[in-house]
């Protein structure tokens, strides 16, 4: 069960309100978590009770759809209404579905009114399917405060499962590990996914009551995880990880804390910056952190020269920027996360004074994405990439993370052009080749570009020309670089030096994107247990 983030007599209160914490102790909770088991509350289980189309309707935040499909549903009807429709069940029903409620009215998960039981949290089934080596999915339960406008606008609100830890949870290595850390856990979505792989996993946070929420989840979902308290690195000072992952307060804005899960109390992106210079020191050699970011676009500066600049030596790192938006865009969709309305007088005070720092700071831009460093072995060239990654991930970026491992280690080894030109490649099967051509005037098709581009994952591509196309098309795997470019030489009439010297950059970014793969040589090939799968939920 988790240990720590609650107490054993449920008596702690939060430290700002002096709120009484959730709680349910390890009996409690192992006898409700059957209960949920035994009434079918699962994501396949939900799924199947409300239908795709009521189900649907629950995820874009239209519950009646779902309410009229829970009808006959019996316990599970209960538990879906009062659990994911904010519903007031009958007494007696409740008890019906989770047994004794007592435990349940004391440790703040539900409440008495006068017309029935209600939820005091979401409990909210979740969980994750099976591996590709045939490991069976497992069903999670994670528990959150209620997605309110009222409970969102408070300043210790604890998230649910959301967009960013569902993105981080499909962007993580899942490679076996004995040791995970989980920093600024929430309630502890990515503790339960690194509970998959690893052996050991620490989850850390600063604020008690997401501590509190985390050890319920986990709890609820039978997985032990070791639940520290404290800020940043405190609580694991001295310690070393196989695999860090964190989902951490990282919006940039003035140096205040308005809400705890997004707001680090630093201007900017000085959290980000200072969490990059840190991480290395937690971790292996060899291991691997993984967080999501933000940063700041500051006029007359290059972001990507901005965020190299906070990269410690001795790391590999990969930075994608997944989006960016304008100053108002930026400040108008952290409001209404919070809860707010845009056109609320205290809304507009708070635009206004985060407008103007932001214009004080030259900010033109915000960009957004997902941040990777591997702590290399002394004496190892750190290889950095800080690229953009716009359009569709289709089944995430957990697969294309292990991936990017392997295949600068395998470029690492291949440093040297006479390693490289030995080396025997083959062309990946998603790649496509993709030609543009316009009207010619004297009659037909004039050939603008030509492009090859993945079209399964990340849609990575590079404009070709005739050589690279006749090139990419002849490996196959079997003979090496340096036959294929001897033949292009002779075919093209062209120095084979030349096409040496202007090929193998290609070829090493094709190979770095994945549109090309190594035939031998890997230093850890991709096994089937590498990259993420997929979440099952949440419902709803």
């Amino acid at each position: 069960m988790a240990r720590g983030g609650g107490t054993e007599n449920g008596s702690v209160n939060g430290p700002a309100n002096g709120t009484p914490l959730p709680y349910l102790d390890d009996r409690q909770t192992a006898r409700v978590r059957g209960c949920l088991l035994d009434a079918g509350y699962t994501p396949d289980g939900v799924r199947a009770l409300l239908g795709r189309s009521a189900h649907d309707a629950l995820t874009r935040g239209e519950p009646e759809p779902a309410a009229r499909a829970s009808r006959d549903g019996g316990e599970l009807g209960t538990l879906v209404r009062l659990f994911l429709l904010d519903g007031v069940e009958p007494e007696p029903a409740v008890t019906a579905a989770l047994g004794d409620l007592g435990p349940l009215l004391d440790g703040r998960i539900l409440r008495r009114t006068p017309d029935g039981i209600r939820a005091a949290l979401d409990v909210r089934p979740y969980g994750e399917g099976p591996g590709d080596d045939g490991e069976p999915g497992a069903d999670w339960w994670v528990v959150s405060d209620l997605d309110t406008p009222a409970s969102r606008q408070d300043r210790e609100h604890v998230t649910g499962v959301g967009g960013a830890s569902l993105s981080l949870a499909a962007a993580s290595v899942r490679r076996p590990v004995g040791s995970l850390l989980d920093l600024g856990t929430g309630c502890g979505v990515q503790a339960l996914h690194g509970s998959r792989h690893a052996l050991r996993v620490t989850a850390t946070d600063v604020l008690p009551r997401a501590l509190a929420l985390a050890r319920l989840s986990c709890g609820l979902s039978g997985v032990d995880v070791d639940l520290r308290e404290g800020p940043w690195f405190a609580p694991v000072a001295g310690e070393r990880f196989d695999q860090i992952v964190s989902n951490p307060p990282f919006v940039p804005g003035p140096a205040r804390i308005d809400h705890v899960y997004r707001d680090s109390g630093l201007a900017g992106d000085a959290a980000l910056a200072a969490l990059l210079g840190k991480l290395p020191g937690l971790l292996n050699p060899g291991g691997v952190a993984q967080l999501l970011g933000s940063w700041l676009h500051v006029r007359g500066e290059d972001w990507p020269e901005r965020v190299r600049s906070w990269l410690p030596a001795g790391v590999d790192a990969w930075v994608l920027q997944r989006e960016v938006v304008d100053p108002a865009m930026h400040v108008g969709t952290w409001q209404r996360d919070a809860g707010l309305a845009p056109a609320s007088r205290e809304a507009r005070t708070q635009a206004s004074a985060w407008l103007d720092w932001m214009a004080a700071e030259r900010v033109e831009g915000v960009g957004f994405g997902f941040l990777m460093l591997r702590r290399t072995e002394p004496g190892t060239e750190p290889t950095v990439v800080i690229e953009d990654l716009p359009g569709e991930l289709g089944e995430g970026l957990g697969r294309e993370m292990t991936g990017w491992l392997d295949r600068i280690d395998w470029l690492r080894a291949h440093t040297r052009d006479a390693d490289l030109l030995d080396a025997r490649l083959l062309i990946a099967p998603e790649t496509v080749l993709e030609t543009a051509s316009s009207v010619d005037p004297d009659g037909g098709w004039a050939e603008l570009s030509s492009t090859v581009r993945r079209w399964r994952g990340p849609a990575w591509e590079h404009e070709v020309d005739g050589p690279a196309t006749a090139l990419l098309a002849g490996c196959r795997g079997e003979l090496p670089l340096s036959e294929l470019v001897a033949l292009l030489s002779f075919a093209h009439d062209r120095p084979y030096d030349a096409l040496v010297e202007a090929t193998l950059p290609a070829v090493r970014e094709l190979v770095r994107h994945g549109l090309l793969l190594p035939v031998d040589g890997w230093p850890n090939p991709v096994g089937v247990t590498t990259a993420a799968s997929a979440p099952t939920g949440p419902v709803g």
